[in-house]
């Protein structure tokens, strides 16, 4: 019952950690079948033929193939979601027989490990207290399904949950049967494509979506199941919050001229709003069911005069509230409560809560009454989940970061010093700056909007964190390449909160946190930290961040500028060399990794990306983001979302730890790290070979839709930073390189260089070589890892079809020379792999996601025949304005059926 998880990984990014443990659906989508053929077969021709793939979408008549790829499209979605039922389903039975440990990954195994390996209570407690863990929701353009299609799927999937896990009279089941397939016509008959590009705000309410339906009640609950899994003798050790949610959702304006200051105030108060109205019901069903009577309970004697102050803040309905429910004081408790935090919300006049822990601070001396009248299990079972939700999430749900690209900060600062970041004297400047009385900006003229704009999002920092401290995290500055980065964006910080005239040597508003995103940044970064830790202003905005120095990491652009195995080494050389610069200054670091949901962008199994980071690099804390589809795949569910919350914590207690199961190279011999520098220099060389052949660029844009992505309006930022040429591979955005080419199979982010870079490895140590890469595959989790990964992609990657995608190129000689080098590296890939691995074919080692592949190859196939072959009618009408509507409609469904056969976007 619990066999690796690593041999059965679907297609993409995971719906849990441990669905990779599942066998292939088999009630859930049987049932689903069922539903849709009755719902849509009416109206499609051999639909269970089409959804099967016995009969190709491409052979379907041209009149029909927009109802048609529609079909395939729900019915891949309708499958997911008996696969995320069937995992749930799995897991809860491998719980029911043999206990919590038993699930790989879970708390419970990690806890139960680490006590047989000798770890003592003690040790374990200061692991657990460490623990600082923040997913961040991104609005990354890579989810395809409109947030109405998105409830859709929720209500199939409960009610896909009430049908099966319950036992029903006959008649009752024909009616649960009825409500699911009542779903499942809804979403056959709601338009799958976007009709106009979504606005931040309305971005701003899917993130708060998932909160709403899902994770404010599920963080409560996910901070009980540690509890339960610690060993006793840990103590208290558990903090309360140990995972904490973020969001760059209205905060992100790298690139995106749509998020200004006031959207960002906006996204603020929306999230402000939707914290507070979350703890409304829950204070409304206490002062429900409270119902203890002070004639029954000894109540203690300093709860009269508590419950007589918080009577007393509700002001001209005091005596009403005093009238209401008389005998019953923890009714009228809770219901003063309630009537204080509607006044915060700005709803009544009574006095309103000063801040969120003045809120947790009542809830606490509630529990504290109910306890001393003998009610601790009521107090465990109905308040204690409140309190833990409103310490967890405050007044404002989810901490905002703020990011921007440096050379908006640059020019901005530099604007107002009135000289360019150019200036030979730049660092200069800025250190006089420092020096100096703060700058009257109120008072300046002529200054561009830009730089206006800059002014006033700094303000609003300020303000914020005046206001509420919590409801913003970190101002992430992309593209840092160097210290100045950093003091300026400082700088620009200091001017906008500190009055006119004062002094420079305050400390700042909010910490910035670089992000190093490009292969040169990477192997600066050590350098630059090295420079930041010396200034005095950086040390006093890491004293007043507890201690701690965020850095972030780009996955996504890395392997863009090197290709997939250079990214993963330069990124965890990047870790280690960090690390003992802050050792050095003794400044505790929090990496922030910045991974997207496919392989090539970062995404991976929770447990085994964190196990591969470089020891002592974690130490209980990390942030990582959550990108777009990848936010409804894990958080659309209660279950799936506690599941895979508990896989990443789990994952960053194991790696702190230090347990030998997830740390086997805990101290790499210096022959690994040789061998891996020497890896990746060959597959650089080779993969930019490769992307910077002449007219490289013109064969991505003629054969992949990466012009036509854009039509697909699924986010509200550009698909290019800044402006420049249409065929500007620099400009590009990592997600729709990604996407164009994991749409026409090529995948070579994901696996390109790698063969080449064994080869030569192996051509010049020979036989000592091999020993070298199979002693690495045994024991470093990063190279086993990568391997893995490129294996898997290498699976999905298919050279038949990306031949007919190469048939859009009419430059026969640039066709011919590109293909043929992706081609040739891709059969090296799959032989020096299946060489290392001693496997018959790739993906032996992962049956069931081997069988999902080759199950859906032909359907597949047939989607991209019909992409290519409307791709080819699309550009010869002159476009997407000129050519015949039903024809852009049919091309703009098979970016999104491919996308949700393939499991990922971008």
């Amino acid at each position: 019952m619990t066999r690796s998880l690593e041999n059965l990984r679907p297609p993409g990014p995971l719906l849990s950690e441990f669905e990779a443990g599942t066998p292939p659906a088999t009630g859930a989508e049987a049932v689903l079948r069922a539903c849709f053929l009755d719902v849509a077969g009416r109206q499609v021709a051999g639909l269970a033929a089409l959804i099967s793939g016995e009969t190709p979408v491409a052979a379907v008549p041209r009149h029909t193939r927009f109802a048609a790829l529609q079909a395939v499209g729900a019915w891949h979605q309708l499958r997911a979601i008996a696969q995320e039922f069937e995992a749930m389903r799995h897991r809860r039975e491998v719980e029911r027989l043999s206990g919590a440990a038993a699930i790989p990954g879970s708390f419970a195994q990690v806890l139960t490990e680490a006590s047989r390996g000798g770890y003592s209570p003690a040790k374990i407690g200061k692991a657990v207290g460490s623990l600082r863990i923040a997913p961040t929701m991104t609005a990354h353009p890579t989810e395809t399904k409109r947030v109405t299609v998105l409830e859709i799927h929720r209500r199939i999937y409960r009610r896909l949950t009430d049908l099966l896990t319950r036992h029903w009279a006959s008649s009752e089941e024909a009616g649960y049967r009825d409500a699911l397939a009542a779903e499942v016509e809804l979403l056959w008959l709601t338009g799958e494509l976007r009709l106009e590009k979504p606005s931040v705000a309305q971005e701003v309410a899917w993130g708060l979506h998932f909160f709403d339906q899902v994770l404010f009640a599920a963080l409560p609950t996910l901070h009980d199941t540690l509890q339960a899994a610690l060993p006793e003798g840990t103590g208290d050790a558990l903090p309360d919050r140990f995972l904490r949610f973020a969001s760059w959702i209205g905060g992100d304006r790298d690139g995106n001229h749509h998020v200004t200051a006031e959207v960002t105030r906006q996204a603020l108060e929306s999230c402000r709003r939707a914290a507070l109205a979350s703890y409304r019901p829950l204070l409304a069903e206490l002062g429900r069911d409270l119902s203890v009577g002070e004639s029954v309970a000894a109540l203690p004697d300093w709860f009269g005069p508590r419950l007589a102050a918080q009577i007393e803040a509700c002001g001209a309905d005091a005596d009403r509230l005093r009238d209401r429910n008389p005998g019953e004081p923890f009714r009228q408790y809770a219901n003063a409560l309630l009537y204080r935090l509607e006044a915060t919300m700005g709803q009544n006049g009574a006095v309103p809560f000063s801040d969120p822990r003045h809120l947790a601070e009542l809830l606490g001396e509630l529990c504290a009454a109910l306890e001393a009248a003998g009610g601790a299990r009521i107090a465990r079972r109905k308040v204690v989940p409140l309190l833990r939700r409103v310490r967890a999430f405050g007044f404002h749900a989810v901490a905002l970061d703020i990011r921007q690209n440096v050379t908006v900060i640059n020019r901005a600062v530099a604007e107002l010093l009135g000289t360019t970041p150019k200036d030979p004297r730049w660092s200069e400047r800025l250190g006089c700056a420092f020096r100096e009385a703060v700058p009257d900006l109120s008072v300046r003229d002529g200054l561009s909007e830009e730089t206006r704009e800059t002014i006033t999002l700094f303000r609003l920092i300020a303000e914020v964190r005046q206001r509420d401290r919590e409801a913003l995290s970190t101002f992430v500055l992309s593209m840092t390449t160097s210290a100045e980065d950093i003091l300026a964006a400082y700088l620009m910080a200091h001017w906008c909160s500190a009055a006119p005239g004062a002094a420079t040597d305050a400390v700042p508003p909010i910490q910035i946190v670089p992000l190093f995103e490009t292969i040169d940044d990477l192997r600066a970064a050590p350098g630059i930290l090295e420079k930041l830790l010396s200034q005095r202003l950086v040390l006093r905005a890491v004293r007043d961040n507890g201690g701690c120095q965020e850095i972030m990491l780009g996955y996504s652009d890395s392997n863009k500028d090197g290709g997939f195995l250079t990214s993963n080494w330069e990124l965890s050389r990047a870790q280690t060399a960090l690390h003992r610069v802050a050792a050095r200054h003794r400044v505790r670091l929090r990496f922030f990794h910045g991974r997207g949901g496919s392989v090539s962008r970062g995404g991976a199994p929770a447990s085994r990306a964190i196990a591969a980071q470089p020891a002592g690099t974690v130490d209980g804390q990390l942030r990582v983001t959550e990108q777009g589809e990848i936010v409804s795949a894990k958080f659309a569910n209660r279950g799936t979302a506690l599941g895979n919350l508990e896989y990443l914590a789990a994952a960053v207690l194991s790696h702190t730890l230090g347990l030998p199961a997830r740390t086997r190279d805990a101290a790499p011999p210096v022959e690994q790290d040789e061998a891996f520098e020497a890896l990746s220099g060959v597959s650089h060389v080779a993969y930019l070979n490769l992307v910077r052949m002449p007219g490289f660029a013109d064969y991505f844009h003629e054969a992949s839709p990466v012009d036509e992505l854009g039509l697909l309006k699924i986010g509200s930022r550009p698909a290019r930073r800044f402006a420049g040429g249409k065929r500007d591979l620099d400009a590009l955005r990592a997600i729709p390189w990604v996407f164009a080419w994991s749409q026409n199979r090529h995948m070579l982010t994901g696996w390109y260089g790698i063969g080449s870079a064994m080869r030569a490895f192996t051509d010049v140590r020979g036989a000592e070589g091999w020993s070298v890469l199979h002693m690495m595959f045994e024991r470093s989790p990063l190279f086993r890892l990568v391997v893995d990964e490129a294996e898997k992609l290498l699976l999905q990657s298919d050279m038949v079809i990306a031949g007919e995608y190469a048939g859009l190129v009419p430059d026969a000689a640039l066709r011919n020379a590109v293909l043929g080098k992706v081609q040739a590296e891709h059969d090296l890939a799959c032989h020096m792999i299946l060489k290392l691995t001693g496997e018959a074919a790739p993906c032996c080692r992962f049956p069931l996601f081997r069988d999902r592949i080759e199950g859906s190859r032909a359907q597949m196939a047939g989607l991209h025949r019909m992409q290519v072959e409307l791709l080819r009618d699309v550009r010869a009408a002159g476009g997407h304005e000129a050519a015949p509507k039903q024809d852009v409609d049919a091309l703009l469904m098979t970016i999104h059926v491919i996308s949700t056969g393939l499991g990922w976007t971008g």
